[in-house]
């Protein structure tokens, strides 16, 4: 029965014709005291048809009704028929619910005065149990409105948490969406800071071992020596960023780089064929490891991109010093000569200012007034989550 009324719910035809039939049926119970049963059946079929139509057209049947319903009062005043009434004039109220639930109460306050006027006149010219009839239609009219201002109040409710269902949902697939692009960029922020780092070194060491291959093996072989080094040590840190990224990244998960890790960097780098030179101040190896990681790669992307724009006689000065509210992190070059190599789309850039913002920093980088290159950066030491 549950599931036949929810299937009537989404068919409004089919249920309103089926409460048209209904009346008609009713209507078949008093036709029988009538004086003309054709006339009376004719205003039956009258009165119920449009009763199908009443939500697909509220407006159009409700005066149609209203009108048969004054035709009939007419008819059968004159042809003296008054013994026998239409139970399906009960049409008139429901097309009062349907105006009132699904138009608007202006309508239906319209249309209720006429109905007022129209039972007004069948109790004059009707004479028999006016005080009776004329309470029955009273409250019958009154419990209609009734009925739709509760329906009406129940779909407004309904129509209501429909629309927060739609925004909650759409919020959630927004925040999905947003989730899995900082996903993205997170990954492609820390593949690209391992992966170019030790491209761009193993690049320059193998461009200078086939200079030196013929006129000086051993310059040669060292630095076929420092590229499996640095491959070797860029596979071990791929693999263990790929873990930490296949899980939930965690303070304590991070790799915790310090003072050692910037100094690795550098020494790298000095093997790779780039003067640096490195100051570290105050105590690196006691704080937060995220900001230890933005430490490491903001370091370590800055040198690389000395290493790959700044030509054969470049040098690099690298600053960390820890202060009293953040770790400031400042790298500047002598100045751009012609470039090693050409190549990269310039996402280094982008991923430490977006590694900078994730960590509530300050980054400055351009062109120094007296030339060469600054990078300065700021972490603070305490991140608001």
């Amino acid at each position: 029965m549950r599931r036949f009324s929810l299937w009537l719910r989404g068919k409004p035809m089919v249920a309103d014709s089926m409460l048209a039939f209904a009346l008609f049926l009713a209507d078949m119970i008093p036709a029988s005291q009538s004086n003309n049963p054709l006339v009376f059946v004719a205003f039956a079929v009258l009165i119920c048809v449009p009763v199908a139509f009443r939500r697909r057209y509220p407006v159009l049947i409700s005066w149609i009704l209203v009108s048969i319903s004054f035709a009939n009062t007419a008819l059968t005043t004159a042809i003296d028929d008054t013994e026998a009434g239409h139970i399906s004039l009960l049409g008139l109220g429901i097309s009062l619910y349907t105006l009132a639930a699904y138009v608007g109460r202006k309508d239906a306050a319209i249309y209720l005065a006429a109905l007022i006027v129209d039972s007004s006149l069948s109790l004059y010219l009707i004479e028999q149990e006016r005080v009776v009839t004329a309470a029955f239609v009273s409250l019958f009219y009154a419990l209609c409105w009734i009925t739709a201002e509760f329906t009406g109040a129940r779909r407004a409710y309904d129509d209501e948490v429909a629309a927060r269902l739609a925004v909650a949902d759409y919020d959630r697939e927004r925040s999905a969406h947003e989730a899995v692009i900082a996903e993205r960029t997170r990954i492609a922020r820390e593949l690209h800071d391992v992966v170019a780092h030790a491209v761009s070194v193993m690049i320059v060491q193998a461009d200078g071992a086939s200079y030196a291959l013929k006129t000086d093996p051993h310059a040669a072989e060292t630095a076929l020596t420092n590229i499996a080094a640095t491959g070797r040590q860029a596979l071990g840190e791929l693999r263990r960023t790929v873990d930490l990224l296949r899980t939930d990244e965690t303070p304590e998960q991070l790799p915790q780089h310090g003072s050692a890790g910037v100094a690795k960097v550098a020494e790298m780098m000095r093997r790779a064929g780039l003067a640096v030179e490195l100051e570290q101040t105050g105590q690196l190896d006691d704080i937060e490891p995220r900001i230890s990681l933005g430490v490491h790669r903001i370091v370590q992307e800055s040198l690389t991109n000395v290493l790959r724009h700044a030509g054969p006689d470049a040098k690099a000065w690298v600053r960390v010093e820890r202060r009293a509210d953040d770790v400031l992190i400042e790298i500047t070059d002598n100045g751009f000569i012609a470039p090693r190599f050409t190549g990269g789309g310039g996402n280094g850039m982008v991923g430490m200012r977006e590694r900078v913002a994730v960590l509530s920093g300050t980054l400055v980088a351009g062109q120094r007034p007296d030339g060469g290159w600054r990078v300065r950066a700021t972490l603070p030491l305490q991140i608001d989550d």
